[in-house]
């Protein structure tokens, strides 16, 4: 079977940015070296969802060169479930956050004497816009492609159970990943964390894995 030129170019270019927007990550996030806290970039959840989506997308790209694997379509298909959603959730609270309330999303400098502003956010806090479209725009938009113009919708079974237990299994991973890191660095890489307390965090987890499990329901419905 031949080569499609379309899906080939879609994600080839997914992976060319996305691993661009990892290779610009700056080594000092909030005047904290990332070397020097627990996790490092990973405590991120926009960068474990990057590494989930960019697996996806060279996934992708095995199946484009090789059509005719099952194998590889049913690993692609697996890991898309998880890819999507979860970078649809990036993608929502990143921008909402960062346009609404950027201090609330947006890491801040232990050191400061006061909460930082919006307005007073240093200019290294910010990634470079081409940086931050690789990290938090390109996963969600180049899977929302792919799924809705290249592949077949899921089963409802498929799609409303494989969402749920999904999104628990990830939600799950996450929340205990990012308070082990926490217990360590003495901050969340993320302030909306930091300044809220246990039981906060534990109704954000939750709401965050029933957002992404309910949008990937949603998008599986609207599916042509």
């Amino acid at each position: 079977m031949s080569v499609k030129p379309f899906p080939l170019l879609l994600h080839t270019t997914a992976v060319i940015v996305m691993t661009y927007g990892y290779l610009n990550l700056p080594d000092m996030v909030a005047n904290i070296p990332m070397a020097n806290m627990r996790g490092g970039h990973f405590q991120f959840l926009t960068i474990q969802g990057l590494a989930v989506a960019w697996l996806t997308m060279a996934m992708s790209i095995a199946c484009d060169l090789a059509p005719s694997s099952k194998l590889l379509k049913s690993m692609k298909r697996a890991f898309l479930m998880s890819a999507l959603p979860l970078a649809i959730v990036i993608s929502v609270i990143y921008w909402t956050l960062l346009l609404a309330f950027p201090h609330l999303i947006l890491p801040e400098d232990p050191n400061a004497t006061e909460p930082t502003s919006a307005k007073s956010v240093s200019e290294p806090q910010r990634l470079p816009l081409q940086t931050d479209l690789a990290l938090h725009a390109a996963p969600a938009v180049t899977l929302f492609v792919d799924f809705y113009f290249l592949q077949r919708k899921y089963s409802k079974n498929t799609s409303r159970y494989g969402s749920l237990l999904l999104a628990a299994i990830v939600g799950t991973w996450y929340a205990c990943w990012v308070e082990y890191c926490a217990s360590y660095n003495g901050m969340f890489p993320y302030p909306f964390l930091t300044h809220s307390p246990f039981h906060v965090r534990v109704v954000i987890y939750i709401g965050a894995s029933s957002f992404a499990a309910v949008a990937f329901m949603v998008l599986n419905v609207l599916h042509p």
